[in-house]
């Protein structure tokens, strides 16, 4: 069914499944790129949520109110397409002037992480806030700063109550690198395209890619569901309930 993947380019040089990996390996790169540099920014941000200083936690609400709110593709084009007209003419033109893939990789890369950044900032602000605040003034009467209260109380626990929700942007995360093909990278949906127009073979061009996605997705599951294991408070395991596949027997009735 995928026959066209195995077949030569019209330069007779590679496989059209050559073009589809290296997709692929750019997508995977996006992610997790993206991904190391949301999850920094989301705990600072979300920490910020929740400060007693005012000011820390309004310009971390203005941060999350812009970047979550604005479309994720909007974003790619102000970084792609706006900011290079903004910066003094040196640095604009140099970014302009960047060797592909690298000059639509990094735009990506930036609205990738404040995008998902964003998101991952409320997480936390909604574990932090799960977590009883007899912990906050009981770290206040041992004389811990605000600094030590996040780093070695809240925040462990926080974390481990939004594992779940974690996981579901990991998985986004991949899932929206697709955007990137608007502004020129190469990734793994504009591969596929690409294939397409080559060949015509739609079906097979995006089923291989569907495949791919699918098995990304699969496999970030399977990693956070095991980080998610490892980290758990003991005794929160969760309880389940076993019903009973044979009616009960009822009691006679008595004389």
């Amino acid at each position: 069914m995928f026959e066209v993947l195995f077949e030569t380019v019209q330069d007779g040089e590679e496989l059209y499944l050559a073009w589809l990996l290296n997709g692929l390996a750019w997508t995977v790169a996006l992610a997790l790129a993206g991904w190391c540099v949301a999850f920094v920014l989301g705990v600072l941000v979300g920490c910020g949520r929740t400060s007693s200083n005012r000011a820390i936690a309004l310009a971390a609400r203005l941060h999350v109110e812009v970047f979550r709110n604005i479309p994720i593709i909007v974003q790619m084009f102000l970084w792609y397409f706006v900011l290079p007209e903004l910066l003094p003419p040196e640095l604009g033109n140099a970014m302009k002037k960047m060797a592909p893939p690298w000059g639509a990789f990094v735009p990506a890369l930036i609205a990738l992480s404040l995008y998902t950044g964003a998101r991952v900032a409320e997480q936390v602000k909604a574990g932090i806030e799960a977590l009883p605040y007899g912990q906050r003034s009981a770290a206040r009467a041992l004389g811990m700063t605000e600094l030590e209260l996040y780093r070695t109380i809240l925040l462990p626990q926080a974390l481990r109550i939004i594992m779940p929700t974690l996981t579901s942007e990991v998985m986004g995360i991949f899932k929206n690198t697709s955007v990137a093909l608007t502004i020129g990278l190469l990734e793994l949906t504009a591969q596929a395209r690409q294939i397409n127009e080559f060949t015509f073979k739609t079906f097979q061009a995006f089923g291989a890619a569907t495949i791919l996605y699918l098995l990304l997705a699969l496999s970030v599951y399977a990693v956070m569901h095991g980080l998610e294991k490892r980290l758990r408070t003991p005794g929160t395991e969760p309880t389940i309930t076993r019903r009973r596949f044979f009616p009960m027997r009822k009691e006679a009735a008595k004389p």
